[in-house]
C-alpha cells in the first residue's frame, strides 16, 4: 500500500511540473507576441513562430547566456550589470536569425524587445499566479 502511495504521490508531482511548464511556456509565448506588437521593428508571422520563439529563448537563455555572462563578467561588473543587457540582445538576434517568421531589425530593437518581454512576463506570470 505504501509503495502505491508513493507513485501516486510521484504522478501529482510529475502532472505539477508538467502543468508548470506548460504555463511557463503559454506566458512565455504570449509575452513575445506583446513584445512584437508595441514594437515596431519586431515582427512575429504566427502564433505557432510564437511558440518556437518561446521555446528557443528558454534554452538559449538556459545554456548560452550563463556562458556568456561568465565570459564577459568583468565587462559586466563594469557596467554594474547593464552589459547583461547586450547579452540578452544577442540571444534575441540569435533567435531572430534562427526561427522563421520572427524578424528583428536591429540591436537597439533587440535590447528593447528583451526588455519589454521580460517586463510583460513578469506582469503575466504575476496575474497568472494570483489568479
Amino acid at each position: 500500500m505504501e509503495y502505491h502511495s508513493c507513485i501516486i504521490s510521484m504522478c501529482n508531482v510529475t502532472l505539477y511540473v508538467m502543468t508548470d511548464l506548460l504555463v511557463t511556456w503559454l506566458i512565455m509565448t504570449v509575452s513575445v507576441l506583446v513584445a512584437a506588437y508595441l514594437l515596431p521593428g519586431v515582427r512575429v508571422a504566427s502564433f505557432g513562430s510564437a511558440l518556437v520563439v518561446a521555446v528557443l529563448l528558454g534554452v538559449l537563455n538556459a545554456i548560452l547566456r550563463p556562458v556568456l555572462i561568465f565570459f564577459t563578467l568583468p565587462l559586466t561588473i563594469l557596467t554594474f550589470g547593464l552589459f547583461i543587457l547586450v547579452i540578452n540582445a544577442i540571444i534575441v538576434l540569435i533567435v531572430g536569425s534562427i526561427v522563421k517568421g520572427f524578424e528583428v531589425k536591429g540591436f537597439i530593437t533587440a535590447v528593447l524587445f528583451s526588455v519589454i518581454l521580460s517586463i510583460a512576463h513578469w506582469i503575466l506570470q504575476a496575474v497568472i499566479r494570483y489568479i
